[in-house]
């Protein structure tokens, strides 16, 4: 079942598992947010396990870096924007990965990583990437990291 994100009142649907479902549900709706003040686009979750395409392009992307998330996915997005496809996927311990994928060749391409306020970070993400934060009326404090994609996804 699909749930339209609400960034005015954060909700934990879809995320209740996590145990920090209340941070990682303020860093959806910081996503949320983002998008509709951005291009007024209305964004939209759906169960990850609806969706193991989605799951096996993000790890697809990963691969680029060897990384494999162990934790469970909750949650996935995809949608298009302005030439550019975005995929996110909202993992139970708190991990959010977006893949921003230009469809112009010569465009930017990237996966970030967000971590939710009060989880640490994942061992596998630790030694590969510092983590820089930022705070957020929704999410609280967020910690972000990103590398570039080099291969075609």
């Amino acid at each position: 079942m699909s749930y339209q994100v609400d960034f005015k009142n954060v909700s934990q649907v879809g995320l209740e598992s996590s145990p920090v479902a209340l941070a990682l549900a303020g860093l959806r709706a910081n996503e949320a947010r983002y998008f509709w003040n951005k291009y007024k686009h209305e964004y939209v979750t759906e169960p990850a396990s609806e969706h193991p395409e989605v799951l096996d392009y993000v790890n697809d992307v990963l691969s680029e870096r060897d990384l494999k998330i162990p934790a469970k996915p909750l949650e996935v997005s995809q949608f298009e924007v302005e030439g550019t496809r975005w995929t996110y996927v909202f993992y139970e311990d708190g991990l959010a990965i977006n893949v921003m994928y230009a469809l112009d060749p010569e465009g930017k391409r990237a996966v970030g990583f967000k971590l939710s306020d009060g989880m640490a970070v994942p061992a596998e993400l630790a030694d590969k990437f510092k983590f820089a934060r930022q705070r957020s009326k929704l999410a609280g404090t967020i910690r972000g990291s990103y590398f570039k994609i080099k291969k075609e996804h």
